[in-house]
């Protein structure tokens, strides 16, 4: 065989070589077998890393070997990761990753290699990054005593330490260190409070009380691309024993802020008047369409349709993330209103003056401009037209 000729042999040949020394052939006698030197199945063995056997079967959502080998074989023929991805029954995505992580040492896709590195990477149990790096988590518990959330953190360190992935960590690494005691109790908190993971409960489904429901999915597609204000989500923060509570308004393009101020109560005359009260400085523009959950305190949205010109739109039970925008703004504003604390003290000028403090704070998602400053430009534009 011609120098280097063993790396031009089709990829049968060295699959049929791996499974011979899968099934416990030695490599002398498995190269003999498939026609090569032993020098060229040692090189080959040498270029995977090594023989590597998973320790539970893999499930079927992931690349097996075989898939790995049908993915090398289309690189080689120049076929596209769609066409690759067709063939294995995979989506596209998954054949992009698989190729742009799969690079062995030598600069190649080599689909052993690849298999034994993603073998390595579903060994459990890891070391925790926390428990064993302490500049790591020194870092951490310094930021955390600053009130910076773990995506805050997460961010940081991607940007300052790239190229680090020792001193890197994701959100979820921070808040197991949190949950697991492996920060300091005493100063890393975050900012909710919360010393332990929430339970993750599926509701029961029950018959809605709330009548002639107009259903979230059928919400104009205006108010799902977020390109035009004056589409909000809303909900209530509720206070200790269920016995006061804030309405919060949030407009889905600029993220503004309004708080419903209700002395009297939160069932649903009272919250029916207080919005209609408390929004009446809206103009028609701004008033498009609010997306509520399906709340009691909503029983009579008919009435304040009639009398604001919202269109209310309700979300599909226990399910919050369709109304995500409200969600993050009420655990915004939880740092000003704790749970479990009444929130009967705080009066209308106090709203007013968590309402200015969150609408003059820049946004990320807002290209780092206020929600203040995001709403006067659509009010400038809506006076044009």
């Amino acid at each position: 065989m011609s120098r280097g000729g063993h790396n031009k042999l089709p990829l049968s040949v060295w699959k049929e070589y791996f499974e011979l020394r899968r099934g416990g052939l030695k490599g002398a006698a498995a190269a003999r077998q498939v026609g090569v030197s032993t020098s060229a199945g040692s090189l080959w063995f040498i270029k995977a890393g090594r023989m590597l056997l998973p320790d539970k079967p893999i499930d079927d959502r992931y690349l097996t070997q075989d898939d790995r080998i049908t993915i090398a074989e289309g690189v080689l023929a120049g076929r596209t990761a769609t066409l690759i991805a067709e063939e294995i029954g995979k989506h596209r995505s998954t054949v992009y990753r698989e190729i742009s992580r799969g690079w062995g040492p030598d600069g190649t896709y080599n689909p052993w290699w690849s298999h034994n590195q993603t073998i390595l990477r579903r060994r459990r149990p890891k070391p925790e990054k926390l428990r064993t790096n302490p500049k790591l988590r020194a870092f951490v518990n310094d930021k955390l005593k600053q009130r910076w959330s773990p995506q805050q953190i997460t961010r940081h360190l991607a940007r300052t330490r790239a190229g680090q992935p020792a001193i890197n960590a994701c959100p979820e690494t921070i808040y197991r260190g949190l949950y697991n005691g492996l920060l300091d109790k005493r100063t890393a908190r975050l900012r909710t409070r919360r010393s332990r993971r929430k339970k993750q409960r599926r509701g029961i489904p029950h018959k809605n009380a709330i009548p002639n429901m107009r259903r979230v999915h059928t919400r104009p597609r205006e108010a799902e691309s977020r390109r035009q204000a004056g589409h909000w989500e809303g909900d209530l923060i509720v206070g200790k024993g269920q016995a006061s509570a804030i309405g919060t308004l949030v407009d889905r393009a600029t993220r503004y802020v309004r708080l419903v101020h209700l002395p009297d109560g939160w069932k649903a005359p009272e919250v029916r008047d207080a919005l209609i009260e408390q929004t009446s400085d809206f103009t028609a523009a701004l008033r498009r369409t609010l997306t509520w959950d399906q709340g009691r305190e909503l029983y009579y949205h008919e009435q304040i349709e009639e009398l604001t010109g919202w269109q209310i739109y309700f979300c599909d039970p226990h399910s919050p993330w369709q109304r995500g925008t409200n969600e993050n703004t009420n655990g915004l504003l939880r740092e000003y209103f704790p749970k479990g604390t009444s929130l009967t003290p705080y009066t209308a000028r106090d709203l007013a003056q968590v309402e200015r403090q969150l609408n003059e704070r820049p946004r990320r998602v807002l290209g780092d401009r206020t929600p203040a400053e995001a709403m006067r430009r659509w009010s400038r534009e809506l006076a044009y037209c």
